[in-house]
């Protein structure tokens, strides 16, 4: 195997590469005949030349334009001219685009054809692009890879999440080529065997997120029991039993009552798989055991249970903080409206008009005297003691006569106070 030397567009970013079976990309005063082409220009291909380095050979329908974005070094021709120059050829065109390709169909007979195309949609076609590829150019060698790895970590080098290459082929000699080519760029391949894996490929960069189906199912799942614990034991129980509404105590207090219940089952969720995996090998006498499928898959989600965990007890935090600020908002309300009661009921008392129905020659109650609040005070509840007998108006035909103690229930509706729910007090 040679060693071979490729450029970037500087020679700070030199860059060695080893190709297989003695195939050698040479620079421009050598042997002339690249190892490696690219049929396209888009920000794919513009990372495996800078990935590759120099000498790489760009084929594009437009390469007087495709030029002005890349490096001076790297030769962007016709697609004509990059296919005869090279033995493997990598296709950074999407599906739609194969068709173009269908006039060097005779170029493209013994090449080996890279396709790392990916759809929008999982499924999108009855076959694969590799498949539908292959049909298209029967006599060509076609290898389905490096579809998987975006443009930032092709340019940026590998990272933990971008380091496995997917590769599979109908030919062996054509599946070791891109598995060694894929070693020597610092990524690790995985032989996924015949090209009948090709969807299976192609349908990975489209799933989101998939570590974090289960823990997030998991984590909803008890949100929705616990809540609904909550709410029938503090809500729904007291207004069966006394009639008493706590419907106002959903968007903070019942929530916040959920919140760090969730978070300490998931993190105890993290733990006891644990636990749960140290028993199995305990029972079994052995750690070489494989552990059940669904042990298995528990314990790879620790990490995802940990994290909303972790986010339960933040939210936690921030409504307990918010509790204390709507708690002493309530109070001021509530000491507002009873210090507007009191003065009311001066006022009635010094204007003469607490007198009763029966002292009154027109036997007409005087008209009760209105408060206005805020809309802030919308449904708000209180309780008011008058310890003194004395009669006050409460509309133009009803007149209240209190004779002992008795207690008002304060009802603030559409800004405007009104007394409801009495209770005499024996």
């Amino acid at each position: 195997m040679d060693s071979i030397s490729l450029l970037g567009s500087s020679p700070a970013s030199t860059k060695v590469c080893f190709l297989p079976y003695g195939l050698k990309n040479g620079s421009k005063e050598g042997s002339g005949k690249p190892t490696v082409s690219i049929i396209g220009s888009g920000d794919f291909s513009k990372s495996l030349t800078l990935r590759l380095g120099f000498h790489v050979v760009v084929g594009s329908r437009q390469p007087k334009r495709a030029a002005e974005s890349f490096p001076h070094v790297v030769d962007v021709t016709h697609h004509e001219d990059a296919v005869g120059k090279a033995n493997i050829v990598l296709l950074a065109i999407r599906r739609e685009h194969y068709s173009s390709l269908w006039d060097i169909k005779h170029l493209l007979a013994g090449k080996i054809l890279v396709d790392v195309s990916n759809n929008r949609r999982v499924n999108q076609y009855p076959e694969s692009n590799a498949e539908y590829l292959a049909s298209l150019f029967p006599e060509s060698i076609v290898v389905k890879g490096f579809n998987v790895i975006s443009s930032w970590a092709m340019q940026s080098g590998p990272r933990d999440s971008s380091r496995q290459v997917y590769i599979c082929s109908n030919s062996v000699d054509a599946r070791q080529q891109l598995i060694e080519l894929a070693r020597q760029l610092s990524f690790i391949p995985v032989d996924m065997g015949a090209l009948s894996s090709a969807k299976e490929i192609e349908n990975m960069p489209l799933h989101l997120f998939t570590a974090w189906k289960g823990p997030v199912l998991t984590t909803v799942a008890l949100s929705i029991f616990f809540f609904a614990y909550s709410f029938v034991r503090d809500i729904i129980h007291p207004y069966i039993k006394s009639r008493q509404s706590f419907f106002y105590k959903i968007p903070l207090e019942i929530v916040n009552r959920t919140l760090p219940l969730v978070a300490i089952v998931l993190l105890a969720l993290v733990y006891l798989a644990g636990q749960l995996a140290a028993a199995y090998q305990l029972i079994y006498g052995t750690k070489y055991c494989r552990f059940p499928p669904w042990l298995e898959g528990w314990l790879e989600s620790r990490k995802q249970l940990g994290l909303l965990s972790f986010f339960f007890g933040c939210i936690h935090v921030l409504y307990s903080v918010c509790l204390p600020m709507r708690r002493s908002e309530r109070y001021l309300m509530l000491n507002m409206a009873y210090q507007q009661v009191c003065v009311c009921t001066q006022l009635i008392f010094k204007n003469g008009l607490a007198a009763t129905s029966k002292k009154n020659a027109s036997n007409q109650a005087l008209p009760v005297k209105k408060l206005y609040f805020t809309s802030a005070m919308h449904k708000l509840y209180t309780n008011i003691l008058f310890s003194t007998s004395y009669d006050i108006p409460l509309t133009s035909m009803h007149t209240l006569s209190i004779t002992r103690p008795t207690t008002f229930s304060i009802v603030v509706t559409n800004n405007m106070l009104y007394f409801a729910g009495l209770k005499l007090l024996s």
